[in-house]
């Protein structure tokens, strides 16, 4: 099965803080050689580090349709990087025969039924980040680090 795995989630730096959310599963993945990464954000052309971005008004199926954007903290509008990460990370998911992406989970690009609620409050609402919601749409198979994670430790047990 081919795998492609959020950057951050196999401990390379490039979340808006500068930092990543390194997972002792991912980076073995990734170090065997198990899996691609892609960050969305960084391939849209955002710089690391970065003010934090969500989405407004919707999610990201929303922000694919015109009807939300996604905007940082400053109120600076970074719809256009977050939807070119998102084709980028399509692109790249279609010419490699990906089977399943893995995606960390509430971000505004790789959210996976959860994201951030728009207010920069820390609170979570149903959604698809942008780049979630493109592979969806484009039937690709996509779930959240929480999720492969459960199911990898239910089949270990």
């Amino acid at each position: 099965m081919k795998k492609l795995v959020s950057a951050c989630l196999c401990g390379i730096d490039c979340k808006y803080n500068g930092f990543n959310n390194q997972d002792p599963l991912f980076v073995q993945m990734y170090n065997e050689g198990k899996c691609m990464v892609i960050c969305p954000e960084t391939s849209g052309g955002l710089s690391v580090p970065r003010h934090p971005c969500e989405i407004i008004g919707g999610d990201g199926s929303q922000v694919i349709a015109g009807k939300a954007r996604v905007i940082n903290k400053n109120g600076e509008d970074m719809t256009s990087a977050f939807l070119d990460g998102a084709e980028q990370t399509l692109d790249t998911a279609l010419k490699n025969q990906i089977d399943l992406v893995i995606l960390k989970d509430h971000s505004p690009s790789c959210g996976v039924g959860e994201i951030y609620d728009g207010n920069f409050s820390g609170k979570l609402r149903t959604g698809d980040g942008v780049t979630a919601a493109l592979l969806k749409k484009y039937g690709i198979n996509v779930i959240s680090d929480k999720e492969y994670l459960m199911r990898f430790n239910n089949e270990s047990n």
